[in-house]
């Protein structure tokens, strides 16, 4: 299934599964290019680089949560929600060399209401939605206009909760952006202990989660 694809993803060096991603587009995609001639190849939620071979071969079209150019690199849905915004587009545009720069077929509105996992799900739906409108319509995709705003790749210590939140709103947000299989959940050390929250819900003057309890390790205590 998908999520159990993901979550094996997460126990690999990035590296590691970019080679093994490598090697099957030459010896596997590749090959099925040139056999069925596609006009598109679809990459909804890619976080990986295609080789540039492949790019001069096919156009391939990636999905971005963001209202590129503003917005480029990792950890989009995570970046906004920690900057206070409510909305943002998903970009669907032509993959170039340059990461999240090429041209846009079109652009679609994204609530970033609610936990991480439900955003994502939202975001596939619209995602179906706008391939369909690409092949049906045979969209030319339009260079990006406006400043070029760069997010960085959210780290594993970044879900740690930190006294630089000031209200259970700004607790809340960083709470539910990370409560999705692909990113470790928000976590409060104490002691020898790490508490992972996740499924907040947040009441007038609370947030109820859950809670979940291990032992930290050597690397998490440091």
């Amino acid at each position: 299934s998908p999520d159990s694809t993901i979550k094996k993803r997460r126990h690999l060096q990035p590296n590691y599964f970019q080679s093994l991603l490598k090697i099957a587009f030459f010896w596997v995609i590749v090959p099925l290019i040139n056999k069925l001639k596609p006009k598109f190849i679809f990459f909804p939620h890619w976080s990986y680089i295609v080789p540039e071979e492949v790019l001069n071969l096919v156009e391939c079209v990636c999905f971005h949560e963001s209202d590129l150019p503003h917005g480029r690199g990792g950890s989009p849905i995570q970046n906004h929600i920690a900057r206070g915004h409510k909305v943002t587009k998903i970009s669907a545009l032509k993959m170039s060399k340059e990461l999240d720069a090429g041209p846009i077929y079109l652009k679609r509105t994204l609530s970033l209401e609610g936990l991480a996992e439900e955003i994502y799900i939202r975001a596939s739906k619209i995602v179906a939605e706008m391939i369909l409108d690409i092949i049906s319509n045979e969209s030319v995709p339009k260079d990006q206009k406006g400043k070029v705003a760069v997010f960085t790749r959210r780290k594993p210590e970044q879900s740690e909760v930190h006294i630089e939140l000031k209200s259970l709103e700004e607790l809340f947000d960083h709470i539910r952006m990370l409560d999705a299989s692909e990113y470790p959940r928000a976590f409060i050390r104490y002691g020898r202990f790490k508490f992972e929250i996740s499924r907040p819900a947040l009441r007038t003057t609370s947030i109820e989660a859950d809670l979940r309890i291990t032992k930290c390790l050597t690397g998490d205590r440091e």
